[in-house]
């Protein structure tokens, strides 16, 4: 067995969602469940196929992240694993509708930050075995961070008052 790591590539203000389900269609139903989630959302899906042609599979509404959702797959090639980079909307708004979708089993990450796919490859295939989602906790957050969390929270318009 052979691990490795493979970086996602994104722009920096770009979220995406890293998961796995179960079956060709799925890139069709990520598609309809983003699209129905928020109006002109902008976003590549790609999902890498586990059996017959084991292509890397694909849809979305903007060429640059749908181009850049393929090439990170074929990249990772992992069975049944998928990509969305998501550009004018967040994790937040689309995950429960991701998630309803009969297909998807996990959801590895949901970030906007730097992500780094942990693969374990062997002579039958390739695995994501988890991710490296952000960097290393510094600290504790003081009294003044959880102040500055909670309005951050409201300025988002995520909290009430």
């Amino acid at each position: 067995m052979e691990l490795m790591s493979v970086a996602i590539r994104k722009p920096d203000e770009v979220n995406l969602i890293l998961g796995q389900s179960h079956f060709i269609k799925t890139v069709e139903d990520l598609h309809e469940a983003l699209v129905g989630s928020v109006p002109e959302i902008k976003f590549g899906v790609a999902f890498c196929e586990a059996s017959g042609p084991a292509l890397v599979r694909w849809s979305g509404t903007d060429h640059l992240l749908t181009d850049l959702a393929r090439r990170t797959m074929m990249d990772v090639g992992a069975g049944h694993a998928f990509l969305i980079l998501l550009g004018n909307a967040f994790p937040i708004n689309v995950l429960p509708a991701v998630r309803a979708v009969a297909e998807v089993c996990t959801v590895y990450c949901a970030t906007a930050n730097a992500v780094e796919v942990i693969i374990a490859a062997t002579d039958h295939g390739r695995a994501i075995l988890g991710v490296v989602d952000g960097e290393r906790s510094r600290g504790i957050e003081s009294d003044d961070d959880v102040s500055e969390r909670k309005a951050m929270l409201r300025r988002f318009g995520y909290k009430a008052g």
